[in-house]
């Protein structure tokens, strides 16, 4: 069936997606520790600035606010049952902006990990999760969005189950996974392995694949060119953190500048990305450099990883995931809140 990211990246070629969400709504006011989620209701307006500052900025994609809107992560703040609410009224807010764009945007239901360990390694059954997904999903599609976007995902078993939560509410989607352990997965996913996982999905697999978050723009890269060494041949996306996290005056602070996010966004799709943005720390600025560099700017051969590193900064680890002699031992542990 015609899907319009499919239909805008096939007349495109290349999409530029959007940036943070946390990091700019932390720049809006939100305090830590507070659900990003609740301001689809309690703060529309600045929700609607979130997407527009992406969309003024030359993104032809977004992700709503909606990446914690799941009932486990909602119950730690007694708001389990405004799942699909919330989730339906960022969709809305997204699809408001969207359609008044003047020209063709993305409305991506963004959907995070439940915060809990699946089963046999944790508690959560894989029939709860996907229940968890479908809710998610259901209420991206009652809002307008035009895809669900999966996103920061570590364990195989949780990446499936929202494929069958999307399956169950008939929204096509996008999932990409966080390599930030070694070049892995927390839970061990070498950019290898989850080529192989996406395909082994079959009719449920996502319209694109790829990697976001992490550490840094330039492990990122590395990852990306794992997933074309695989021969992948389903989209691939890259969003990458804005540089590296710093802990400046009380505050985190990235330190990519837009000039390092231009020259990331180049090599990303010479590196085989065609849906390409930013993730923690990625504001406007960044993204009206990485949108002027993707249509000025050309790069005609993948990215040597010495050249990564001379443009980028230096790689978080030696080892890129592939050895298996510097294989991470998998940790049962809760991945916080995305700081985006």
């Amino acid at each position: 069936m015609p899907n319009p990211f499919s239909d805008l990246l096939e007349t495109r070629g290349v999409l530029l997606a959007d940036g943070a969400t946390g990091t700019n709504l932390f720049n809006m006011g939100l305090m830590s520790g507070d659900a990003p989620e609740l301001w689809n209701t309690q703060e529309p307006q600045k929700i609607k600035a979130l997407y527009k500052g992406a969309v003024d900025a030359g993104s032809d994609l977004f992700l709503t606010n909606s990446f914690g809107a799941n009932a486990a992560r909602l119950k730690l703040h007694s708001a389990e049952k405004r799942v699909h609410e919330l989730s339906r009224v960022a969709a809305e807010i997204g699809r408001e902006v969207a359609d008044t764009a003047g020209r063709a945007v993305i409305v991506a239901g963004s959907v995070g990990p439940t915060g809990e360990i699946m089963e046999p390694v944790g508690t959560l059954s894989h029939a709860l999760a996907v229940e968890m997904f479908h809710e998610t999903a259901d209420g991206l599609k009652a809002g307008g969005a035009d895809i669900g976007w999966l996103e920061t995902i570590s364990a195989p078993e949780e990446y499936r189950a929202a494929a069958e939560g999307f399956a169950l509410a008939g929204l096509d989607w996008c999932g990409t996974m966080s390599f930030d352990t070694a070049g892995r997965t927390m839970m061990g996913l070498t950019s290898a392995d989850m080529v192989k996982m996406v395909d082994d999905l079959g009719d449920l697999a996502p319209l694109a694949f790829g990697a976001n978050c992490g550490t840094g723009a330039s492990d990122l890269l590395r990852t990306i060119l794992g997933f074309a060494a695989q021969g992948a041949e389903r989209p691939i996306i890259a969003k990458g953190n804005a540089g590296i996290p710093k802990y400046v005056d009380g505050h985190i602070h990235y330190d990519g500048t837009p000039e390092l996010m231009a020259d990331y966004a180049v090599m990303a799709r010479a590196s085989g990305a065609r849906i390409i943005g930013g993730c923690c720390g990625t504001m406007p600025e960044h993204l009206r450099h990485m949108r002027e560099a993707l249509d000025t700017r050309r790069m005609d051969h993948p990215p040597a990883l010495e050249e990564i590193v001379d443009r980028l900064g230096a790689f978080s680890s030696v080892a890129d995931g592939t050895d298996k002699e510097n294989t991470p031992a998998r940790r049962a542990t809760r991945r916080s809140r995305r700081a985006g």
